[in-house]
């Protein structure tokens, strides 16, 4: 064991033979040493600690359990990883103070799997557990739990997965224990819950668990409807969202650490969820940007679900309607297997998408035309009111959210931070995005023009057009104001932000993609298949053979992947681009971002790995997303050979661990992989 930084008082462990003094605080017989993961998270700090176990602690002093204890001089929180005879440590150790619940919260399979994410991504252990293990909620924790349910559901019929070649053998050989792994390109339609559920139920069927990650609440209870259903009732699964509340979702999360519950459905956070004997992990939609986690380590479920498959040798399914890049690599290298239909199928449910590129004629109607609608979307949606409700998507929320100067078309800034300005509603004043500031004043700074104009149109100000160009329509918004979950099979025009798409009850009769230079015009790695994404994420919610109208090009490639309905050809040669450049996934890059002195300084101390290169420092940018910008912070990229990821992160761990035993002022935010590069 490593030496106490700061070691805290009293005893040896030798002293466990000697004759106390009277009031002195006893050590256990049988293993007095408890290997303590300390809650701090400082890097040169990021080890067991030893402390002694007093008798009286003996019996609640189980591995797994919170404990309290004294370090350098002050109270803190811990997990009692393990228990042994003896300590190499030769000074003094102290006692717990005190065993907070001796509920052993941290199993061995999480706090490998936690040391295993913190290493990789360059963070502390503590930080890994804080999004591992929940805070404790004493009364839910004081409360009995029925104990595990015996007997095991049947396995299931394919169901949705007889549409795919091989849906039935993968659903066969979970039933049969084994860990099949797919990369699954999901037909469009409303089928993909009760696909991810008969996954479940044939996994629960050999006796393992399973654990299934999504995007957002939403997604959570259908795919919790559709276990339901599936699993006939049976109390089999647990769903973890944060609008559960503490004590719920405590109480949800012990019954999964207690096997009552065999299966958990939920979001990010359940990433770590204690299921045991993990038979499946599923991540659906991967590509998804809420899947990041923000805070440090920064670990994506991705990476941490196929960790936790290798180790548990479970199956893995990660799926959508489209393939991201990453999912290309584990399908390339042999990891996964592709899991798609055929030509045939697809071909018989997907929708039939024509693009209107820029240069489309607007429709004559005045307000259609303010609504940015060619003739071929107007059409289109006359047309599809007839059967039912028409989607319209909108690339960016609220009412303009970027404003131009009516005269010389300069962006219109705030005076005071530099900052884009906006509108919330035709009758409010602009205003600063990044310090909120009212800018009535506003006068341009070029030509002294002092009237605006739209740069971007949000989605409140596309329903209200919309509103204009078909009287008599209802006009729904499903956006960050208020989301909605369904909607139904009356003619209705919905306009909703990507990811916020309701369902219809009968499906979309039509869907429009506005704006689709948005969505391509961004300065991001990832654009292409984000903007394929978010497309067909939102046609697949339309009925079979039923019109989507995109505004864009035809002739780029996502546009052509969208009209083929092939996502995977668009992965495939991103992947082939980004190995060209030297991009993730086909090479691993770390960013850190912090004042130019330290990351001069982390360079300094890292010892990268052969064939590692630094591209940068460069001044980071202005935030695109309304934040305030901070001070002057740099930020450099390290990049080195896919294999050579792991060293990476060790190499980084340590330099932080230099800096912070030197107690550096500077912190470095260290990032591997992030998702934005550029």
């Amino acid at each position: 064991m490593d030496v106490l930084a700061v070691p805290p008082a009293p005893a040896k462990t030798s002293a466990a033979k000697k004759t106390p003094k009277k009031g002195a605080r006893r050590p256990a017989e049988t293993l007095p040493v408890a290997r303590v993961l300390v809650d701090m998270s400082l890097p040169h700090l990021d080890r067991p600690f030893d402390y002694l176990v007093p008798v009286e602690l003996d019996a609640k002093a189980v591995p797994g359990c919170r404990v309290r204890v004294r370090f350098a001089g002050q109270l803190v929180d811990g997990f009692l990883a393990e228990r042994v005879a003896d300590s190499d440590h030769e000074g003094r150790l102290a006692f717990l103070e005190r065993v907070t619940s001796p509920e052993p919260v941290l199993t061995p399979e999480i706090a490998a799997l936690a040391r295993e994410v913190a290493d990789r991504y360059a963070g502390t252990l503590a930080d890994v557990l804080r999004l591992a293990v929940p805070p404790r909620h004493a009364r839910a924790e004081a409360e009995e739990h029925p104990e595990p349910g015996e007997g095991r559901p049947a396995p299931p019929a394919p169901g949705p997965w007889a549409d795919y070649p091989a849906g039935p053998s993968f659903l066969t050989a979970l039933a049969e224990g084994r860990a099949p792994r797919a990369v699954w390109t999901a037909l469009p339609g409303p089928h993909w819950p009760e696909a991810i559920a008969r996954a479940v139920r044939a996994t629960l069927a050999s006796g393992r668990g399973a654990l299934v990650l999504l995007a957002d609440g939403r997604q959570v209870a259908r795919v919790d409807a559709a276990l339901a259903e599936v699993l006939e009732g049976a109390s089999r699964h647990v769903a973890l969202t944060a609008e559960l509340g503490p004590a719920e979702r405590y109480r949800r999360w012990l019954a999964v650490l207690r096997g009552t519950a065999g299966a958990v459905v939920g979001t990010r956070a359940a990433m770590f969820a204690p299921v045991r004997d993990l038979g499946l992990v599923v991540l659906w939609d991967d590509g998804d940007d809420v899947h990041a986690e923000p805070h440090a380590p920064y670990p994506h479920p991705r990476e941490v679900l196929a960790l936790r498959a290798h180790r548990s040798r479970a199956g893995a399914l990660i799926g959508g309607f489209t393939r991201t890049t990453d999912a290309t690599v584990l399908v390339e290298t042999g990891w996964a297997h592709a899991l798609t239909a055929d030509r045939q199928r697809i071909r018989a449910v997907m929708p039939r998408v024509r693009p209107a590129g820029e240069d489309a004629e607007l429709a004559r109607d005045e307000a259609a035309r303010t609504a940015r609608l060619p003739v071929l979307a107007l059409r289109t949606a006359r047309q599809a009111l007839r059967d039912g409700p028409v989607l319209v998507q909108v690339p960016r929320r609220g009412y303009l959210p970027g404003l131009r100067c009516g005269r010389c078309r300069e962006q219109a800034r705030c005076a005071g931070c530099q900052g884009p300005l906006s509108l919330r509603s035709s009758h409010a004043a602009p205003y600063c995005r990044w310090c909120g500031r009212i800018a009535g004043d506003w006068q341009c700074p070029e030509c002294g023009g002092r009237h605006v104009r739209a740069a971007v149109v949000g989605a409140r100000r596309t329903a209200e057009e919309l509103g204009r160009a078909f009287p008599g329509v209802p006009v729904r918004t499903s956006g960050r104001e208020g989301v909605l979950d369904r909607v139904g099979a009356e003619p209705a025009l919905v306009v909703s932000t990507p990811g916020a798409e309701p369902v219809a009850d009968a499906g979309y009769a039509a869907a429009l993609l506005l704006d689709g230079w948005v969505l391509l015009g961004r300065a991001d790695l990832r654009v292409a298949e984000e903007a394929l994404r978010r497309w067909m994420n939102a046609a697949a919610l339309v009925r079979p053979a039923a019109p989507v109208i995109v505004l864009a090009e035809g002739a780029l490639p996502p546009v052509q992947a969208l009209i083929r309905w092939d996502p995977v050809t668009l992965a495939e040669r991103e992947l082939a681009d980004r190995r060209e450049l030297g991009f993730p996934p086909a090479a691993r890059m770390a960013s850190l971002t912090g004042t130019p002195a330290a990351i001069r300084e982390l360079l300094a101390d890292t010892r990268l790995p052969a064939g590692a290169q630094v591209l940068g420092p460069v001044p980071v940018a202005a935030p695109q997303d309304g934040a305030t910008p901070g001070p002057d912070r740099e930020r450099a990229l390290v990049r080195v050979p896919r294999p050579a990821g792991p060293a990476l992160g060790r190499a980084l761990k340590a330099a932080q661990g230099v800096r912070s035993a030197r107690r550096a002022p500077d912190p470095v935010r260290v990032q591997i992989d992030p998702l934005e590069l550029i």
